[in-house]
């Protein structure tokens, strides 16, 4: 049974690290939510640590300039885990080839700087798809755009058994209140019509192994009884806690606002069946994150 919250501080002593999605969790992509600030940093004051757990398809500095734009307070959180870091170790060690199509906006162009933590990396061409050996996505070239539009130049990729590397697995996000298109519907596309995705964000294990390991890097050994993940993607970060052994904190005004009819409190018999056609049970739920 989802025990519904009405903050993070009912539970926040069970546990000595945070989890944390960022957009429809601590942003909505135009701007910080004040609550969701106010409780990571209470967390942090009685002890807690917080990485944030983003399906961002870029490296952790490039989210943190982002996230600070956006007026994310830098004692909010301690780390960055980014599906973009994992999925660029991927490919540089050439997952996709050496000569990739890629994918993406201009904010994404960074995916591709120099890696520093591979000894010999693959050197990366992005050329015409033609040309490619494999295809690296980190979202479509116009979000708003059906990703269907992509089909005829998926067919050819995938009868020329090209892998596609996605950088980002969500599926959609709401930037303020239009919704968005992302790598992952491209990705499901791809893989519907027979091609090989490959991914690396939630809710698949390489980024909660690069999760586990910042936290490491400021010096702590938690374990993962003791690692509450927050987020408002039933299908990424919950079922993605869930498949790690990870307590799980729901968000329910975030992209299932909606179906949860979530105003300030999810609506229990409305989350209730919601989670039922979802087949995933969090641990926890709240209609925002305070």
């Amino acid at each position: 049974m989802t025990r519904i919250l009405s903050s993070l501080s009912e539970i926040s002593r069970d546990y000595d690290a945070l989890f944390c999605d960022l957009w429809g969790c601590v942003h909505d992509g135009v701007r910080a939510l004040p609550q969701a600030v106010a409780a990571l940093q209470a967390f942090r004051r009685d002890g807690g640590s917080v990485v944030l757990l983003t399906n961002a398809p870029r490296q952790r500095a490039s989210v943190e300039r982002q996230i600070a734009q956006l007026g994310v307070p830098r004692d909010a959180w301690d780390s960055i885990a980014t599906s973009g870091d994992a999925a660029r170790l991927a490919m540089f060690k050439g997952a996709v080839g050496s000569r990739v199509w890629f994918m993406g906006g201009e904010m994404d162009e960074v995916f591709f700087d120099p890696i520093r933590v591979l000894d010999d990396p693959v050197e990366i061409e992005r050329v015409s798809l033609d040309r490619a050996e494999g295809i690296v996505c980190c979202g479509p070239f116009d979000p708003q755009a059906d990703p269907k539009a992509m089909l005829p130049q998926f067919q050819d990729a995938v009868g020329r058994g090209l892998k596609l590397l996605c950088a980002n697995p969500d599926i959609v996000v709401d930037r303020g209140e239009t919704r968005e298109w992302c790598a992952g519907a491209l990705a499901r596309l791809y893989s519907e019509i027979g091609g090989e995705s490959l991914y690396f964000g939630k809710p698949h294990g390489p980024v909660y192994d690069l999760a586990r390991m910042r936290l490491a890097e400021i010096g702590r050994s938690v374990p993962d009884n003791r690692i509450l993940a927050v987020g408002d993607g039933i299908h990424t970060d919950i079922a993605g806690a869930v498949g790690q052994g990870i307590d799980s904190l729901f968000i329910t005004g975030g992209l299932a606002a909606e179906e949860t009819r979530t105003d300030t409190d999810p609506d229990p018999q409305a989350l209730a069946a919601y989670l039922d056609g979802e087949n995933v049970r969090p641990d926890f739920a709240i209609g925002h994150l305070r």
